[in-house]
């Protein structure tokens, strides 16, 4: 019975969730309406973003990298404070990281919008001329839409394993300040090094494709 009335309830607040969730977008849609900010400035906006973004979480992993290294080089100093530079670092990254799937989420949300309005303009269209060019321009921007988006969380899922291998190496350090334990470090170096080059390459092919796709707007 406990178990029914728990199931019920979260079934209500999703249920409620969504009504409430959708006008809160719209209120805000509303607002920037009434600036002259249409739902397609919005969603240029938000791709513009996602690359800059995707521009400064690479650049915060190469500062995360460039650490290790200086780690792994350590000859001698202050362990303890190359410790808190490189957690510093890692915590840039992972904050960047958090950042980039959030964008992607609010420009999905945005992308989304932006269609369905865009669908039921089409039908107050008259002319069926006009009317089948705009549904072929939908079609075509839908579809390029959809490789973005697809490009974006394939950059995402990359995130994940430089992230692990960075935290398990702060983590580890942060209880084995010693030279000893940084030669140990270095073959998992090695692995961070090819995770992070994986990462950028993603994040490259994901800004090439944003830039192309904001051209196209």
């Amino acid at each position: 019975m406990k178990n029914l009335l728990f199931v019920s309830v979260l079934f209500m607040s999703f249920s409620c969730a969504n009504p409430i969730k959708k006008a809160v977008n719209e209120a805000k849609y509303n607002a920037y309406e009434m600036a002259g900010i249409e739902k397609r400035d919005l969603f240029k906006r938000e791709i513009t973003r996602i690359k800059e973004d995707q521009e400064e979480t690479t650049e915060a992993f190469k500062d995360a990298l460039t650490k290790l290294k200086e780690i792994y080089a350590f000859d001698g100093g202050d362990l303890e404070r190359e410790h808190d530079k490189l957690n510093a670092s890692y915590e840039n990254a992972l904050t960047k990281s958090e950042g980039i799937k959030d964008r992607i989420s609010r420009l999905d949300t945005v992308a989304g919008d932006l269609f369905v309005e865009w669908e039921g303009e089409i039908e107050e269209i008259s002319s069926m001329e006009l009317k089948s060019q705009s549904r072929k321009k939908l079609q075509s921007t839908r579809s390029r839409y959809s490789g973005l988006y697809k490009q974006l969380k394939s950059s995402e899922k990359k995130l994940s394993s430089p992230l692990a291998r960075l935290k398990d190496q702060v983590l580890y350090l942060k209880h084995n300040l010693n030279a000893r334990a940084i030669s140990g470090l270095k073959v998992e170096g090695t692995k961070i090094q090819a995770d992070i080059k994986a990462l950028m390459r993603e994040m490259d092919e994901s800004n090439r494709q944003a830039e192309a796709f904001i051209k196209t707007l």
